[in-house]
């Protein structure tokens, strides 16, 4: 438990229960009993408002959870819920431990960041900042002698306030609300400027942490699926039960009519929805559990929670084929959300990036290795099963470019995407590596035919390459494979498109992609042009 610096205690002005402060610099609470909203005036308690019910996130956080970030110990004595117009977010605030004020720290704000957990200490602002009606996803600033750029810009206000804050929380309500703006430098931090009060807006830097490096004691028991206990949640289409197992999640689809059902506003809202054509099933069935090192120093248990298909969209007029691709959301407890990609040039991984990466020209820099720029084009989702910590919405384009590592770094990937949406939408980095298709495969436990319908990365033929494993057998097999192939697209008949059925089936887009060019005799084309993003805009900060 960390040390407290002086405690303090008073009778709630409204109901006469006693309001605890941990700390005597704190300036605000809100009182446990009654909900009302406290501010400090010396030795008394002034009452200047009521907080509204908290939202449930069915977060593992809570108040009075203990904790160690650089060997300092915190607890966290009091949260902030927002609200906009993609949902809503919590902000911890964690109280250090008084005997470590000597390295300059009091509290700081635990919030979520797309999937991950960012740990963020108030700064403060010694030059003049742009103002917020100024600022848009994408502009570079300069901030305290720092560059940064602009990640998302929104319109938001206090929801609901709890416990002990180091100063009084805005008035609740749409009526109340003013401009939060996230950016990102390449040191991987991310800086939230508060724009509350205009005319002094408030500054924050952060970094990703992970929960288990945090050594966090006295977290919620939710079970081992999290689902929401005690509320029987129905889909607003069909009226089957919707099963929410993740704290985070802002859309689900119903396992049963497949509506895709907005639960960004909280349960007890109006369930927003809207409908989908036949969805075609994953090859990774959902709930399956694979064992892989993806951005981590060893192997971990991922399990599938959601999964996307996804399509670029040629710009009228060209001659462009529409490519389509794959995306799995995988989720950890404490390693939060990583995509697994699957294109037709083969499997990656990539996860939301805290930082931004160096750009210059085609060129971009992430922790010291070197892209370049390989593609520029904008996508839609198509089909969506699961669930997904951002909210999604039916037909919204977005911007895309990907890039691939150069030189010793050939396996790196890095992908920018930005939403459109009011304030410019949101620009959202992920990175990544490439994946064998056989790794997937046993990591997942998939059987021989379906690990076989992986394979979309086979490596090229090379007498005595090493490692490729094919001798002189494999080779006049693939020879034969490929003059078998030959006679088969002469035969300009549907067979052709046998092996992309049995690969994605009979309903994806690649099959029925595949009938449309032999019914308008277009030729056989080509896939690829796209690895994915992951992850269809990100979700917004926090």
């Amino acid at each position: 438990m960390a040390e407290t610096y002086r405690a303090y205690r008073a009778a709630c002005p409204n109901c006469g229960a006693p309001v605890e402060f941990r700390s005597a610099a704190s300036a605000s609470a809100v009182c446990g009993y009654c909900r009302s909203t406290l501010v400090r005036e010396g030795e008394a308690l002034r009452r200047i408002g009521e907080s509204a019910e908290l939202f449930d996130d069915h977060s593992p956080l809570q108040l009075g959870v203990t904790g160690r970030w650089q060997g300092v110990a915190f607890t966290l004595v009091g949260r902030l819920q927002y609200a906009y117009a993609d949902g809503r977010w919590t902000e911890w605030h964690a109280l250090f431990d008084a005997s470590d004020l000597g390295q300059g720290l009091r509290s700081a704000w635990l919030s979520e960041d797309n999937g991950a957990y960012v740990l963020a200490l108030d700064r403060p602002l010694n030059d003049r900042v742009p103002q917020a009606g100024t600022l848009f996803p994408g502009q570079k600033a300069l901030i305290d002698g720092r560059a940064w750029e602009v990640a998302s810009v929104v319109q938001a206000h206090v929801h609901a306030a709890e416990g002990e804050l180091p100063c009084p929380p805005q008035p609740a309500g749409l009526d109340h609300a003013f401009v939060i703006a996230d950016l990102r430098n390449a040191q991987d931090e991310v800086g939230t400027l508060d724009y509350a009060e205009p005319a002094r807006p408030q500054w924050s830097v952060g970094r990703a942490v992970r929960l288990a490096e945090l050594q966090l004691a006295g977290l919620r028991d939710l079970g081992s699926e999290k689902t929401l206990a005690g509320r029987s949640i129905e889909c607003p289409s069909c009226g089957a039960s919707l099963e929410i197992r993740l704290d985070s999640t802002q859309s689900v689809t119903c396992g049963q009519c497949r509506a895709v059902v907005d639960v960004s506003q909280g349960v007890g809202a109006d369930l927003a929805h809207f409908a989908q054509n036949a969805v075609t099933e994953p090859q990774i069935p959902l709930g399956t559990v694979g064992t892989l090192a993806l951005g981590t120093p060893q192997p971990l248990p991922w399990q599938v929670v959601g999964y996307l298909e996804r399509c670029d969209l040629p710009a009228p007029g060209s001659d462009d084929e529409q490519t389509f691709w794959r995306e799995y959301l995988l989720y950890h407890p404490t390693e939060g959300f990583v995509f697994l990609v699957d294109t037709e040039e083969g499997w990656s991984w990539v996860r939301p990036l805290t930082g931004v990466p160096v750009v210059q020209g085609d060129r971009a820099t992430w922790a010291g290795a070197r892209h370049a720029r390989r593609w520029h084009y904008r996508a839609k989702t198509v089909h969506v099963i699961g669930e997904f910590y951002w909210r999604i919405r039916r037909d919204e384009p977005v911007e895309v470019t990907d890039y691939e590592g150069e030189g010793p770094n050939r396996r790196k990937r890095l992908s920018r995407e930005q939403t459109a949406g009011p304030g410019g939408g949101e620009i959202t980095w992920s990175a990544g590596e490439t994946l064998e298709a056989r790794a997937v495969a046993s990591a997942f436990g998939l059987d021989a035919q379906a690990g076989a319908a992986l394979r979309r990365d086979a490596a090229p033929v090379a007498a005595g390459a090493k490692g490729s494993g094919l001798g002189c057998a494999g080779v006049i097999i693939l020879i034969l494979l490929i003059l078998f192939v030959v006679l088969l697209i002469a035969r300009c008949s549907e067979d052709r498109c046998d092996g992309i059925r049995s690969t994605f089936g009979p309903a994806s887009a690649e099959y029925q992609q595949c009938l449309a060019r032999q019914r308008t005799s277009s030729g056989s084309g080509a896939y690829g042009g796209s690895w994915g993003s992951g992850g269809g805009g990100g979700g917004g900060h926090k």
